[in-house]
């Protein structure tokens, strides 16, 4: 009986197991070398931004620009933070 990996005869010997492992490295490569370069700058294709920072024009991120800027005092602040903690569900300090 002669099978691909036979080692006398006309086959291709055993070498033919190591195919699988030559393509997983390029694939393991492509996506190493994608994410390094290409997708670092958006973010990723599986990435989500759930690290809890306001990012964009996030209604927590506007209200932060303004109290930064001197448009609203710190009352205002905590004011609008605590209805926007209550609408978004929101918790304070990670407990869920």
């Amino acid at each position: 009986m002669q099978t691909l990996a036979h080692w006398n005869g006309g086959g291709p010997g055993p070498w033919i197991l190591f195919f699988p492992l030559i393509w997983a490295a390029v694939v393991v490569g492509v996506v190493t070398l994608l994410r390094r370069t290409v997708w670092r700058g958006r973010g990723g294709p599986w990435r989500v931004m759930a690290d809890g920072r306001p990012s964009g024009d996030s209604p927590v991120a506007v209200l932060g620009r303004r109290f930064a800027s001197g448009e609203i005092d710190e009352d205002e602040y905590w004011r609008r933070l605590s209805v926007l903690d209550e609408q978004f569900g929101r918790t304070k300090g990670g407990a869920a």
